[in-house]
């Protein structure tokens, strides 16, 4: 009965999914263009909130479990495990306040009504998984940028998706490139749980009553750790809680 219910309100979820990719795309134009960055940031807060507001209509749930005080005023680099795409939305909207910049593949920024144009003008760095050398300098002038604006950084070191739930290795380059290019910053280690079991029966339909749930770690100080260490204990820190 659950898997005949999911096909009607899978469409329904899409019809709205897209209308609001759709809809924001040109605030997000209009904000950035007319008042600049404060207004186009709050824009993708409220598309993102639309966004979870559309995965209720699947049933999905979102909890967020954080027992820490995060600080506001400094740049966190949040990594988390991958296994979904949205994963993304309550990350933005609960951590709205910590301006979360992302590190994506390249191929998001064209083509995605509202992702795209957020990805190319909102401050998240671009990057192409097959150039090594490219990808580093890219992460390099993203440390700057943070250190320069005091935003954060989301980073998914899987690099794709896990589409079981289970941990992939990490890919521990761009982590420390931003950990040495911000020893002043805070890590916040972030355990994404069940966000999978939405695809479970691929793209369509999407399941019904999932709970995603978030989970973040103690922050770790960077200061003058050694960065190869600190990737290691970060990926220990959010695999030991994956379920």
């Amino acid at each position: 009965m659950k898997r005949f219910f999911s096909y009607p309100l899978s469409v329904i979820f899409y019809i709205f999914f897209f209308l609001s990719m759709l809809i924001f795309h040109p605030i997000q134009w209009l904000c950035l263009n007319l008042s600049g960055y404060q207004a186009h940031k709050k824009s993708v807060d409220i598309f993102n909130f639309c966004l979870l507001r559309c995965l209720n209509i699947l049933g999905t749930g979102f909890s967020v479990e954080n027992e820490y005080n995060i600080p506001v005023n400094r740049t966190c680099i949040f990594v988390a495990n991958h296994q979904g795409m949205y994963d993304i939305p309550p990350i933005i909207w609960y951590f709205r306040k910590h301006h979360p910049k992302f590190v994506s593949k390249k191929e998001l920024g064209r083509g995605i009504p509202s992702i795209s144009f957020n990805l190319r003008h909102g401050g998240s760095v671009l990057i192409d998984r097959k150039n090594r050398r490219e990808s580093l300098i890219k992460m390099s002038k993203f440390g700057d940028y943070l250190k320069e604006t005091k935003r954060s950084a989301v980073i998914f070191p899987e690099g794709t998706r896990s589409r079981t739930g289970a941990p992939k290795e990490f890919r521990k380059n761009g982590m420390m490139m931003l950990f040495k290019k911000l020893p002043e910053a805070v890590i916040v280690p972030i355990t994404i749980n069940n966000s999978w079991k939405l695809f479970k029966h691929g793209n369509f339909p999407i399941d019904l009553g999932v709970n995603v749930q978030l989970k973040t770690h103690e922050p770790i100080e960077i200061g003058n750790q050694d960065p190869e260490a600190l990737a290691a204990l970060v990926e220990r820190t959010i695999t030991a809680d994956i379920r």
